[in-house]
């Protein structure tokens, strides 16, 4: 953050950075030719946020894919001193046949979704040091704790008394202020609401972790509510008027008197005939599949003053460009007043 700097800027984006394999994405990285690491950087660039959480990003205990990922943003002008990542629910074996295909270890017997360890997970980038020494990590809380959890019908004993209720993560984490003080983030990345069975195991899922978020709020889990000034963010999967999902918890959410919501837009955004949401906040566009969708989101807690908002969409150019060769959800930022 540049010296004396009076504001913010917070940003999530759904990078689309896992990749098929353990590895597969720091060597990617490293090999220095790939047109959607390159149009990552290019966009995280442009996108100049003081903090970032990234979601879709393959996690590696060393965070050596980070490493590398930080490395290429400094050589295009982008410096960041602080990162942060915990492992995933993605690709832990459970050990059981939770999608019941007569086998073990599949994708989608693990605790989240994901072929190993870590695929898929969630990473922070920061200029503002990082406090990740008093990190909470909510990743292991199981699915059965959370007071009135939409479990699935049909999980067993066995089942309930080792899922996990976060499919890539939750977790909280403190940032040291310029000024002194410190800003809380909350942190997640939500299971898509769709590929499963009438049982409807993906919508439950993803509607209990953001309900996850209003009973920490609500003083109703084992840990301790979060503490003004906190900002909440990440990818729910979600969209509270389009696209499938049960939109109830994060619905409340929005609605939530100890948040706010910005509503980020993008300038200029294309038409989305038969969809019900404003397609200016969406934040993803899924071509084979509903269109676009608000599915990333960025709620400061109520005592921030937020002094901007938008969602990184540009028509055409070479941003467009960029955004089009690495993923398909585009960029969220909020700009906060410093408290």
């Amino acid at each position: 953050m540049p010296a004396g700097a009076e504001t913010l800027r917070i940003a999530t984006w759904n990078a689309e950075l896992g990749r098929k394999g353990p590895g597969l994405l720091l060597e990617e990285i490293e090999r220095g030719k790939s047109p959607a690491i390159a149009g990552a950087v290019r966009v995280i660039a442009a996108l100049d946020a003081d903090v970032l959480l990234l979601t879709g990003i393959d996690f590696d205990a060393e965070q050596a894919a980070l490493t590398a990922l930080r490395g290429r943003l400094a050589e295009a002008g982008l410096s960041y001193s602080w990162q942060f990542a915990l492992a995933p629910n993605a690709g832990l074996p459970t050990g059981l046949d939770i999608d019941r295909d007569g086998r073990l270890n599949g994708p989608r017997d693990a605790m989240g979704y994901g072929a190993f360890r870590g695929q898929g997970g969630m990473a922070l980038l920061s200029r503002l040091p990082v406090y990740s020494e008093l990190a909470v990590d909510y990743t292991g809380f199981l699915w059965a704790d959370l007071p009135s959890a939409l479990l699935p019908p049909d999980l067993t004993g066995e089942e309930r008394a080792v899922q996990r209720l976060s499919s890539v993560n939750h977790w909280r984490l403190g940032l040291e202020l310029p000024e002194g003080g410190r800003l809380e983030l909350l942190a997640w990345a939500a299971t898509p609401p769709v590929f499963d069975g009438p049982e409807d195991r993906n919508g439950r899922r993803n509607h209990d972790e953001a309900a996850f978020w209003l009973r920490l709020m609500d003083g109703a889990l084992p840990f301790d509510p979060p503490q003004a000034p906190f900002v909440l963010l990440g990818d729910a999967n979600l969209d509270i008027q389009d696209g499938d999902g049960r939109p109830q918890a994060l619905r409340a959410l929005l609605a939530d008197p100890r948040l706010q919501d910005p509503a980020p837009r993008a300038a200029n955004a294309p038409a989305d005939p038969g969809h019900k949401g404003d397609p200016s906040l969406d934040t993803a566009f899924y071509a084979r599949g509903p269109g676009g969708l608000r599915v990333d989101y960025i709620l400061p807690s109520a005592d921030l003053r937020v002094t901007g908002a938008g969602v990184m969409r540009p028509p055409s150019g070479p941003l467009a460009e960029a955004l089009a060769a690495s993923s398909r959800h585009f960029p969220v930022w909020v700009t906060l007043d410093l408290p």
